[in-house]
């Protein structure tokens, strides 16, 4: 989702999220200048995305708790990795951490009750957060690396993935296989984004001058 090296060593997806991250430490930074530490609340995150981009925060009071589909096993007492569903966290109080943090994950969850649970989740957790989201009006589609893929009908979507594997996909074999290709991933314009979050400012992430991604920060 790079070694830990020095930025200009980094793939470029990886640098796209340094620069990216950075938005976030000020957030952080803000807690911690409150607070003396920042409690972060990773939605879909794990260890190995925060390990890449410490450059990015390294120095500072932050511990982390990511919460994904399967729990990591980890040695490292500044993360917890824990089991569960970004649209039901039931198990934690509200604002129980200091910020939320999600990067590229709204998107995976669902249909639009699933993202409308999820966003409600992030904005109870935590009185602060970060959520990033490929912007559905850029041409490139990130998750099948193919321009314009996720405009077509998803007829012609599921045909083309029958005939040859795109991006982080196989060739699908079976109808089945296309469909959940197809249906893993939903991207988000502007205003929907916004609507998710009411109470974020939506920021735009630009490349050549096109929206590249959204970020609701607040």
């Amino acid at each position: 989702m790079g070694g830990r090296v020095g930025e200009e060593h980094w793939g470029a997806q990886t640098g796209y999220r340094a620069r990216r991250l950075k938005r976030f430490v000020e957030i952080a930074d803000a807690v911690i200048a409150e607070r003396g530490h920042c409690r972060v609340l990773d939605m879909g995150g794990n260890r190995d995305y925060w390990l890449d981009l410490e450059p990015v925060w390294a120095g500072r009071n932050l511990s982390f708790t990511t919460v994904n589909i399967q729990p990591e096993r980890i040695d490292d007492n500044r993360f917890v990795s824990l089991q569960g569903d970004c649209r039901n966290m039931s198990g934690f109080a509200d604002n129980s951490f200091d910020v939320v943090h999600s990067n590229s994950v709204m998107e995976h969850v669902g249909r639009w009750n699933d993202m409308s649970a999820m966003a409600r989740e992030v904005r109870r957790l935590a009185p602060r957060y970060f959520v990033q989201t490929p912007n559905y009006w850029f041409p490139m589609e990130p998750h099948f690396r193919a321009l314009f893929f996720h405009w077509l009908p998803e007829p012609m979507r599921v045909k083309k993935l029958m005939r040859r594997g795109l991006g982080a996909f196989p060739k699908a074999e079976t109808v089945d296989d296309a469909m959940r290709f197809v249906e893993d991933s939903n991207l988000l314009d502007f205003r929907r984004f916004g609507h998710l979050f009411p109470d974020a400012r939506i920021e735009r992430e630009r490349v050549f001058g096109l929206t590249k991604s959204l970020i609701a920060i607040r």
